[in-house]
Parts: structure tokens; C-alpha cells; sequence
């Protein structure tokens, strides 16, 4: 049997909702002058009209479902649909009406603006018992530096120094060389620009060497010269070795005074490397130093600059090094590798990559003919460089352990640095017959962080109480700072030694000291991140230690669990 279906009706339409048919459209809320605001205000007297809930319902929804794309249902049955492009023009205008009177509003009440200013002034001045409350619980600025302060070696220079080529011993072989070794500076430079110079002396016979020379001096230019300089300097040097035979190949090399020259042009003053004083300028380059002024470009910031021209010089020594290991004495080598690790510590340098000086340092390393006897003159001449701590455990950073000499000097240095710092210089026998390990120990027990204060504040503390605090809090942070160049030292020393199963005792009595003296000395405080900086590093030396007392831990030491059976 067949049920009947049900049939739907076709006249029927939904139950009306009022409460979601608008009988009246309401406007978004929009801001209006202040004059219509005052007008607007309901005295006091009349009654204000509660609103019904279709408009409550419409006002709480926003303008932003307002403005939907939801239709409306009107009581005619047809639909409109708000974000139609009438009800866009008309949102337009008026959000233009709202920006002029806004800018109305502004010319006629500027002291609005300026309340609002004197406002935030009030709210950011503190009451004395706010103040007092903010410091007791304040975190202190003063944190350990993770870059060197660095020492200022190079003085800007607004226009590199005349260098001049010395033709005088140089016979011309074409008049386009005549042309050149007779023209004025800045003509000899636009041969260089133009690559002149290559199709002159790339493939000759035999490249003169004032020429090399003045190439070399050219490094210290500009990069837009000294490019070009290095790269046509580094093609003759090639193109030289390669016409030799390999038995016995020559190459220019700059002297030890030459190369000082060339740091000396860069703005490079020291003392003790040019007791003379600057580079002064003669009579020729003061003439021709006007006409060289607007010759380069736009030029890189100082720093940058300075890194990319020292950068070429690294590299040329690096091929002299490498084709003539023998080219340079002892002496000169320290004296280069001197004044190489004072220029790697210029403040403007900070925070630019060290490898092509890392790689030259350790090719002189290795190019030293007296080893170990030129150890001692060494790390006494490095010690001195900078008379700042971290300055110091910089430049030992500066030699790698990638070679057995490098690992020596890193921790020779390192010893010679910690005893200096805390005064032991002179008193402790550095290049006696105790290993290092040994009077590491030693100089571990002087770097308690209370006896460092003492040496650090012999000077007397100001008076006033608050002068106290903040001279105390300063003394603080110095002696925690000088404590972690310290022991990031001492952690070198330890690293570039061979641990061996007879220094095992050596090793755990300088993780006793490092305990007893170090770790339990210093006092974390969330006022003082230093220290917090300070526990870290001696954590972190501590369990390295243990490591390594772990792996060189003599045979007899091992635990057996067949030893009673």
C-alpha cells in the first residue's frame, strides 16, 4: 500500500521576525563638532527616551556588521543590500567631512593638543615613594660586555695621503709608458682606472718594483682604487712567479718599515711603533692634495672602508709568506705580528670578522725559524698591547688552535695576561720548571671575587650615601667583569693542554679551587645580571673540567665491579 506523500504548501513564507527587520535605518555612530555635541547635551529637566531593542540590537552590532554584505529585509519583500555603491560614496564623504572637522577642531581649540601633552607629562613623573619603590626593584643596566671595548689605533681621514710614483730609476719601452711614468698623480691613477696599466706591465719581462711598491702604498686608498690596486698588484705577482722556475722563485715583498708606512698612511699612531709622530705631509703632497679631493666617489662608512683595505693588505703578505717562508727574520715576524694584533684591536673594528688576520697571524706563527725560543719575547711583547683585560683575551682569540704553536701560545699568553692582571708578573716563576697547570692553580686563588675587589677599590668612596651605593654597585660590576675575563683565560689554558693521566691531580685541584674560591663567592642578585653572567661561565668551566677529568682519569682510578669477585 502506497502512503500518501505530503504536499508542500506553496503559499507558505517563514514567521516574521521584527526584531530583525529594520523599520528605520540607523546610521553609524560618527563623530561630530563639538559645538553639535554641546547643542546635543539633554538638560537636565527633560526626559531622555529609552531606546527600543531593534535599535539597541543595531547600535550594539557596529559599524562593522552594519556594513556587511547581509540583506535587508524590508516589509515590501525586496532586498538591498548595504555595501552597495550608493551607501560607499556616501561613507566616503563622509569620512572627508570627519577629517575637516577634525581639522577644525584643532585650529579652533589648540589647547587641546597641548593638555593632552601636559597630561602624559603629569602621568610619567614619579611620587617619591613610586620612586623609591621602582629603584628597590629595578634591574641594573650594567651587564657584561660580549665585545671588547676595542683601543682607538686609526684617526679618520677625510682624504687618503698623495702616494707618488719613484720613476726615477725606470727607462721607459713605449711612449704610452713614457706617457704614464711623466703624467701627474691623478693622471697615473686614471691609467690605473682605465686598465692601462695591465696591457702595460701584465705580460712583461720584468715588472718594475717602484711600481709594486706604489701599488702596494695604493692599498691604503679608497676602495674604488684600492681595488683596483690589489687586484692589478696580486696579477703581476702571479704573473711573475709564473715566469720563474719553481727552484727559484722571487717575489717583492714589503719590509717590515714599509708595511708601517702603509698602517701609518691608514691614520694609524702609536707611540711606541712611530715615535716620530702622524705621517706628517711635505710641500709636494700638500699641492697635490686639493686636486685629489673630489677623485673618489661616494666611499663606504670609516669602518667598513678601513676593514676592506686592510683586508688586501692581509692578503698580499699572506702570498709573500706563503711563496717566501724565509723572506722575513724572527725579529721582523714579531714586530709584524705586533703591530697586526694592535691594528686588529681598533675600536671601529669591533664588530667585524677577523679571518684574514686569523690567517696571516698564523702563517708568521708557523714561519717563526727559533721555536720555542721566540715563545717568551713574544707573549712578553703581545701582554702589553692594550692595558684592558678584555682587549687582552680578545688578541689571544685572534691566534687559533689549529696548529700545535698556536695551542702553545694561546695558553702561554693567556698565563702571562692572568698574571699580569692580578700583579703576579714578576713574582710567580712563569717559565720555570711547574707546568702551567700548576701555577694556574695558583693564580685561581687570587681571583676570589673579594680579593679583586680590594686591589680594584683602593681609592676612597665619595661621602654622600647615594654616591656610595652607586660608586659600590660600579666597583661591582668592575670586579665581576675583570673575574669573567679572568677565567674565560684560565678556561683557554686548560683547553690547550694535552691532559695526560699524570696531570689528573693538577686538573682536579683546579676544579677544588675554581669551587672553593669562585663559584661560592659570588652572590646572584636580580639587581645585578653581572654576577648571574659571572655563575654561569664558572658552571660552565667547572663541568668542562670534570669532562675532561673524567676522560684523562688514570687507569687505577676506573671503577671495577669485578674487582672483589
Amino acid at each position: 500500500m502506497q502512503m500518501p506523500r505530503d504536499s508542500f504548501p506553496t503559499d507558505w513564507s517563514p514567521p516574521p521576525v521584527e526584531f530583525l527587520n529594520k523599520s528605520k535605518k540607523v546610521p553609524p555612530a560618527r563623530r561630530r563638532p563639538l559645538e553639535d555635541l554641546e547643542m546635543d547635551l539633554p538638560d537636565s529637566d527633560q526626559k531622555v527616551e529609552l531606546a527600543s531593542l531593534e535599535e539597541l540590537f543595531w547600535n550594539m552590532s557596529g559599524p562593522s556588521q552594519q556594513q556587511a554584505g547581509t540583506p535587508e529585509v524590508s516589509s515590501g519583500g525586496s532586498e538591498c543590500y548595504v555595501n552597495n555603491l550608493d551607501y560607499l560614496l556616501q561613507e566616503k564623504r563622509e569620512q572627508a567631512l570627519e577629517q575637516e572637522w577634525e581639522q577644525l577642531l584643532q585650529q579652533e581649540h589648540p589647547r587641546l593638543e597641548s593638555s593632552t601633552r601636559d597630561d602624559d607629562d603629569r602621568e610619567a613623573v614619579l611620587t617619591p615613594e613610586h620612586r623609591m619603590l621602582v629603584e628597590k626593584f629595578s634591574v641594573s643596566l650594567q651587564v657584561i660586555p660580549p665585545v671588547h671595548p676595542g683601543e682607538t689605533v686609526f684617526l679618520p681621514r677625510r682624504h687618503p695621503l698623495p702616494c707618488f710614483l719613484d720613476s726615477s730609476s725606470l727607462r721607459p719601452h713605449s711612449q704610452l709608458e713614457e706617457l704614464f711614468l711623466r703624467s701627474s698623480l691623478p693622471e697615473q691613477l686614471s691609467f690605473l682606472h682605465n686598465g692601462f696599466l695591465s696591457n702595460l706591465y701584465l705580460h712583461a719581462a720584468d715588472c718594475p718594483r717602484p711600481l709594486l711598491r706604489w701599488l702596494f702604498q695604493l692599498l691604503t686608498w679608497p676602495p674604488e682604487t684600492s681595488s683596483r690596486a690589489f687586484g692589478l698588484l696580486w696579477d703581476l705577482s702571479i704573473d711573475g712567479l709564473f715566469r720563474q722556475p719553481d727552484e727559484d722563485m722571487r717575489l717583492w715583498y714589503p719590509s717590515l718599515q714599509e708595511v708601517k708606512e702603509v698602517f701609518r698612511c691608514l691614520g694609524a699612531y702609536n707611540p711606541a711603533l712611530y715615535p716620530h709622530g702622524p705621517f706628517q705631509h711635505s710641500s709636494r703632497a700638500l699641492e697635490s692634495e686639493a686636486s685629489l679631493g673630489c677623485w673618489e666617489p661616494q666611499d663606504p662608512p670609516q669602518e667598513v672602508a678601513l676593514d676592506i683595505k686592510l683586508s688586501y693588505i692581509y692578503r698580499f703578505l699572506i702570498l709573500c709568506f706563503l711563496v717566501q717562508p724565509t723572506s722575513y727574520t724572527d725579529a721582523s715576524i714579531l714586530g709584524l705580528m705586533e703591530l697586526l694584533c694592535r691594528a686588529g684591536l681598533d675600536v671601529g673594528l669591533r664588530l667585524l670578522p677577523k679571518t684574514d688576520l686569523q690567517q696571516l697571524l698564523l702563517l708568521l706563527l708557523e714561519n717563526i725559524q727559533e721555536w720555542p725560543g721566540k715563545l717568551q719575547p713574544l707573549c712578553c711583547a703581545l701582554s702589553w698591547v692594550s692595558d684592558h683585560h678584555h682587549n687582552l683575551l680578545t688578541l689571544v682569540q685572534f691566534f687559533l688552535d689549529a696548529t700545535p704553536r698556536g695551542r702553545q701560545l694561546r695558553s702561554q699568553l693567556s698565563l702571562m695576561v692572568i698574571a699580569r692582571m692580578l700583579g703576579q708578573q714578576e713574582s710567580l716563576p712563569l717559565w720555570g720548571e711547574k707546568t702551567q697547570l700548576a701555577l694556574l692553580s695558583q693564580l685561581l686563588s687570587l681571583m676570589r671575587p673579594s680579593s679583586l675587589r680590594q686591589c680594584l677599590g683602593s681609592e676612597t668612596l665619595p661621602s654622600s650615601p647615594g654616591q656610595q651605593s652607586k660608586a659600590s654597585a660600579e666597583l661591582d660590576h668592575k670586579v665581576c667583569y675583570l673575574c669573567h675575563s679572568l677565567l674565560t683565560l684560565a678556561g683557554v689554558v686548560v683547553s690547550s693542554q694535552d691532559i695526560t693521566p699524570d696531570q689528573w691531580g693538577e686538573l682536579q685541584l683546579l676544579c677544588m679551587q675554581l669551587d672553593r674560591h669562585i663559584s661560592t663567592h659570588i652572590r646572584e642578585s636580580p639587581q645585578a645580571m653581572h654576577r648571574t653572567k659571572l655563575k654561569d661561565l664558572a658552571t660552565q668551566t667547572y663541568i668542562r673540567w670534570q669532562d675532561l677529568l673524567a676522560h684523562c682519569q688514570p687507569q687505577g682510578q676506573y671503577f671495577s665491579p669485578w674487582k672483589d669477585i
